[in-house]
């Protein structure tokens, strides 16, 4: 039998969430402050032996409760946890889960159970809270009801954990209440939960004992290696020892005591005296163990505070999760049917490399000795490692996003969260140009791509899709000058061309994440081979896949006329900035100019630049508009043009007075170039998007 999902309500950010566990090992994944840990604590809560506060309820349920008024039909918000169970009824376990049928349910395949914090005797607690806090003459009270449970003991005292059992309806799970003692059995036949976390005071050098990690080897040899056998072999041991201490002792203590008896201490009728070493072979097998490092050339020993964090963070895991897996194995009656184990953050300290082969090193340290016909424990991981990412298949992942949730009660807005399960996601057939890319081959392509590019996409708040690496190295410089707000965002940057952005947009819209695709027109000439021609050319069609995928035509000048509204799609979680016409001023008369690349659009943007030979593309600029459009497009296009060192030219450019007025204010100094327009708006746009999510959240 396995954990199969959960379903959450009301459990601080998680207001209403479902989330499907691996059969071996789920991976939560999602920015800081996106419910991961919230999904942890409330398996800990209901399973572990934490107690509830009032702050675990979500925002709106604390609203719910200040609003509540005794005696007008209203009710108090509970907090709830839907446990469903996936079960083999060829196993030997079914045996256990069919004596549960009559109270759990008939599909045998699939149990379900209900926990939920719920209030005990809303009019008692209504009485208490009145006599804590009494109304005013007009209704006002000193504290909130939320208040009053925050105080000592007050939650427990009036809200309980209360059980049902779940069968599958067509309009939602229908429930059937559970004795408390029943339900409380039920459920810990069913599960047991263990929890790696990751705050693990490995690193203490100064404490009293050399360190946890000796501790955890010493529990671990208690707990789960003193057997009858191995305590007598111990027991012997050690008796032997005190043995050999007692004869050193008398040998070393025999002048010590002549000299005493020598005082006529003791006298003749009084007993002798004898140092006698009492080392208890109950103690020393309760843990008076220390871990030292031994140096493999010179057999030097150094204390464990002395090695690695990374080290000891690793051994400490493996030592924890083996240790719950034991006593898993060991619990001789009624063992749970089925474990997990929660680990937070494991890639603490850990190098890179070390990361990426975590997971396979629990599973060697799980499987190892385990017993024929025994099942491993589900693994459940916590984390902001892109590394860990890499070792892991599309499927296990279970992303978390922060979102604005809106309360369906009274409709205002508050933090929240969506889960989402790569297990489900399944991109949508791709049609370029009748040329169809499978849904598995998309597929395929975005695990090799995020896998090739170690990427950090799932603890973004936003994606850029870039058309190659001049954007990406320029872009860093474009956010401060265009939209400097977004360098307070986590933003993922991915370099993608002009022909694979589409097949980022299923996977970006799955996971609710905005993004920003800044791409080339690309114009060619459908009259000459479609060759690469000016942007102006009469007629003239873009080459660029990402836009015709997305504007459903390639027309030049139908794209020239797109307005900002057009290129902002997928229900505001795209826009799509590529060159536009911009009318700039030529010895003063104005002139359109429409740039093929960033580097033309670039370089119309910024023509005092090169006119005065602060930036150069290694040809003198004409003073005649159209033949500047002809000699930048031809010289850009040209096999020697080097767009690197192009974008690194530009990065290295400061004017004139900024080095020679170092103190001056920054707000005053002259931005060195332009962000060109096409890209500006595309910024401005993202860090709206963005500001307004923060604004909702």
């Amino acid at each position: 039998m396995r954990l199969h999902r959960i379903s959450v309500r009301n459990f601080r950010r998680l207001k209403n969430i479902d989330l499907d566990f691996d059969e071996k090992e789920t991976v939560f994944v999602g920015p800081n402050n996106s419910g991961k840990t919230s999904a942890t604590a409330v398996m800990r809560s209901f399973l572990g032996n934490r107690d509830f506060k009032i702050h675990d309820f979500s925002v709106s349920s604390i609203s719910a409760i200040d609003a509540y008024l005794n005696g007008e039909g209203q009710s108090l918000p509970s907090i709830e946890l839907d446990l469903w169970f996936k079960v083999d009824p060829d196993a030997v376990s079914f045996g256990r889960v069919f004596a549960l049928a009559t109270t759990l349910s008939t599909d045998f395949s699939e149990i379900g159970i209900r926990c939920s914090l719920k209030i005990d005797d809303a009019n008692e607690l209504w009485r208490q809270y009145d006599l804590a806090f009494p109304a005013a003459q007009d209704g006002a009270r000193k504290r909130s009801l939320s208040h009053f449970l925050d105080l000592e003991g007050s939650l427990k005292k009036h809200y309980s954990v209360q059980f049902s059992s779940l069968e599958r309806a067509e309009n939602g799970p229908n429930a059937t209440p559970l004795d408390p003692k029943d339900g409380k059995k039920i459920l810990s036949s069913l599960i047991r939960v263990d929890f790696v976390d990751a705050q693990r005071n490995i690193d203490d050098e100064n404490a009293a004992r050399s360190n946890r990690l000796s501790e955890a080897f010493a529990t671990y040899y208690r707990r789960n290696l003193e057997q009858a056998e191995l305590a007598e072999e111990a027991i012997a041991i050690i008796e032997q020892n005190n043995e050999n201490l007692t004869s050193h002792y008398h040998h070393r203590f025999e002048p010590l005591m002549t000299m005493i008896g020598g005082l006529g201490l003791p006298s003749d009728n009084d007993r002798a005296m004898k140092v006698v070493s009492t080392l208890s072979s109950e103690d020393a097998l309760r843990g008076n163990t220390e871990l030292f490092y031994v140096d493999a050339d010179t057999s030097h020993e150094l204390p464990e505070a002395y090695n690695g964090l990374g080290f000891k963070n690793l051994v400490f895991m493996a030592i924890q999760i083996d240790h719950f897996y034991r006593q898993w194995l060991a619990t001789e009656e009624d063992r749970p049917l089925c474990q997990v184990i929660f680990v937070e953050e494991p890639e603490v300290h850990l190098h890179a490399q070390v990361q990426q082969t975590f997971i396979r090193q629990m599973w060697d340290v799980l499987t190892e000795g385990r017993p024929d016909g025994e099942s491993a424990p589900q693994l459940a991981v916590t984390t902001h490692s892109s590394h860990i990412l890499d070792t892991v298949d599309f499927s296990k992942i279970r992303y978390f996003r922060r979102k604005s949730v809106i309360d369906a009660q009274n409709g205002e807005a508050f933090h929240g969260t969506t889960v989402h399960s790569l297990a489900q996601f399944q991109p949508e057939p791709i049609d370029l140009d009748g040329e169809i890319v499978s849904p598995e081959a998309a597929l395929s392509f975005l695990k090799k791509y995020l896998r090739l590019t170690h990427c950090d996409l799932f603890f973004s708040d936003a994606a850029i899709l870039v058309e190659g690496s001049v954007e990406k190295l320029l872009l860093p410089r474009m956010i401060d000058f265009a939209a400097e707000n977004l360098n307070k965002k986590y933003l993922t940057v991915l370099e993608v061309g002009g022909a694979y952005g589409m097949r980022f947009a299923g996977l970006l819209e799955f996971l609710e994440i905005p993004y920003l695709i800044i791409t080339d027109i690309d114009s060619v000439d459908p009259e000459n081979n479609r060759k690469n021609c000016i942007a102006t050319t009469d007629n003239a069609v873009s080459s660029n896949a990402t836009l015709g995928f997305f504007f459903g035509e390639n027309s030049v000048n139908a794209l020239a006329a797109k307005t900002e509204a057009d290129r902002e799609q997928a229900d505001g979680m795209r826009f799509i900035s590529y060159q536009m016409p911009v009318s700039l001023d030529v010895e003063g008369q104005a002139h359109t100019f429409h740039g093929r690349t960033l580097e033309e659009a670039f370089v119309y943007e910024n023509l005092n630049l090169f006119r005065n030979n602060a930036l150069s593309i290694g040809i003198d600029l004409p003073a005649d508009p159209t033949e500047l459009h002809q000699d930048v497009w031809k010289r850009i296009k040209s096999s020697t043009f080097k767009k690197t060192e192009f974008a690194m030219d530009v990065l290295a450019y400061e004017p004139p007075q900024q080095q020679e007025e170092e103190g001056a204010n920054d707000d005053d100094a002259q931005l060195p170039w332009n962000v060109p327009q096409y890209i500006a708006e595309g910024l401005v746009w993202l860090d709206g998007q963005l500001s307004q999510n923060a604004g909702e959240e």
